[in-house]
């Protein structure tokens, strides 16, 4: 979503940006799921028998045919995630088995930056994902109604 804002700027600052953002979120959000599994009371719910809600990252092919088929692969690898992925990146990911480890943990401060600099140029995070949060959530209501329209002529 931010790719196409940065394309239409066309400044080397907005070129060494594309394909950030979206790893950032990722790598942030993996920040987040450290912070709270590292808690006392994560420690208290683990003894207990709970079982952590590991971080997915759904759908990982790159779409831009500029980027490595294994970007998202290589760049969100970490501990107790989860990522589901084409058959073809499956495939780019191969490449680099047993080449790669932890990717994330040691990029929080980068992806911060990467904000930073996303702000500096005008692209405001919260509106961004607000609008991806919009357009997600109307795609699921969407394929809702399609099954309960299909549904209910089955009855």
């Amino acid at each position: 979503a931010i790719d196409p804002i940065l394309d239409a700027m066309n400044t080397a600052q907005a070129k060494k940006l594309r394909g950030a953002a979206a790893v950032a979120n990722a790598r942030l959000a993996y920040q987040i799921f450290e912070e709270v599994t590292a808690t006392d009371r994560w420690r208290r719910i683990a003894h207990a028998g709970g079982a952590v809600q590991r971080p997915l990252w759904a759908s990982t092919g790159v779409k831009d045919k500029a980027y490595d088929p294994a970007k998202y692969v290589v760049e969100l690898l970490a501990p107790d995630t989860v990522n589901t992925m084409p058959e073809t990146t499956i495939h780019a990911a191969r490449a680099y088995s047993g080449r790669i480890a932890n990717s994330i943990s040691d990029s929080y401060i980068h992806s911060h930056q990467v904000f930073a600099e996303l702000a500096e140029l005008g692209i405001s995070y919260d509106e961004v994902v607000n609008e991806l949060e919009r357009d997600g959530i109307a795609k699921f209501n969407d394929a809702w109604e399609a099954l309960i329209k299909t549904i209910a002529a089955q009855l």
